[in-house]
């Protein structure tokens, strides 16, 4: 079940997307992803057509990106910073188109991405990124259209959830990506997942 909570960590992103940001997101110079490798992946659809991505937090919950909501999503309060290391090596996945305006995919694509040091995202994307709530990546690849909402994967956790990149420039982006940081909602996500937990006893 996907309730209206679950969309509100990226609410608190919505303010600070300028012309330059492009929400809806796909994989660039990725590679198919083996079967059942990403067991927690989710095609948010519409229609019988791919509309963004997400990913399981819990057995009711999926994790999604907010600017799908009809309406405006309450701020919520935020936990601390996480400490994600820059050049830490990533990943992110989905089903979205592979460059600019192009198809998207039957299969579930990835790429591996490397983290940038915050100085240097604030450097390149100025007043729309936050460094308490944001972390970039980028590399050979990286998301493009119909993915928004898929997790960041660094490791064998996710880290962050796909945000916004370079409006119409997938293909060779100077930006680089930018994914809304998990750790900064931490305590708002044990929060709602604990009184669902409750109601479900």
């Amino acid at each position: 079940m996907v309730g209206d909570h679950d969309h509100l960590l990226l609410g608190t992103l919505l303010p600070y997307l300028t012309l330059t940001a492009y929400v809806n997101v796909g994989i660039v110079n990725g590679t198919e992803a083996k079967p059942h490798s990403r067991p927690y992946m989710v095609s948010v659809q519409k229609d019988g057509k791919d509309r963004c991505g997400g990913f399981l937090v819990s057995k009711q919950f999926v994790m999604t990106a907010a600017h799908r909501l009809n309406g405006t999503a309450k701020k919520s309060k935020t936990g601390k910073d996480g400490d994600i290391k820059a050049n830490s090596k990533c990943s992110v996945a989905g089903w979205g188109t592979n460059s600019t305006n192009g198809r998207t995919s039957n299969h579930l694509m990835e790429v591996d991405v490397t983290t940038k040091d915050k100085k240097t995202c604030k450097k390149f994307w100025g007043q729309t990124y936050s460094t308490s709530r944001m972390v970039c990546a980028g590399g050979h690849g990286g998301f493009c259209q119909e993915d928004s909402g898929e997790p960041l994967v660094c490791g064998v956790t996710a880290v962050g959830v796909v945000s916004f990149n370079e409006n119409n420039n997938c293909d060779t982006p100077t930006y680089p990506n930018v994914y809304t940081e998990i750790s900064a909602f931490l305590t708002w996500m044990k929060a709602i997942l604990g009184s669902v937990n409750q109601d479900l006893d």
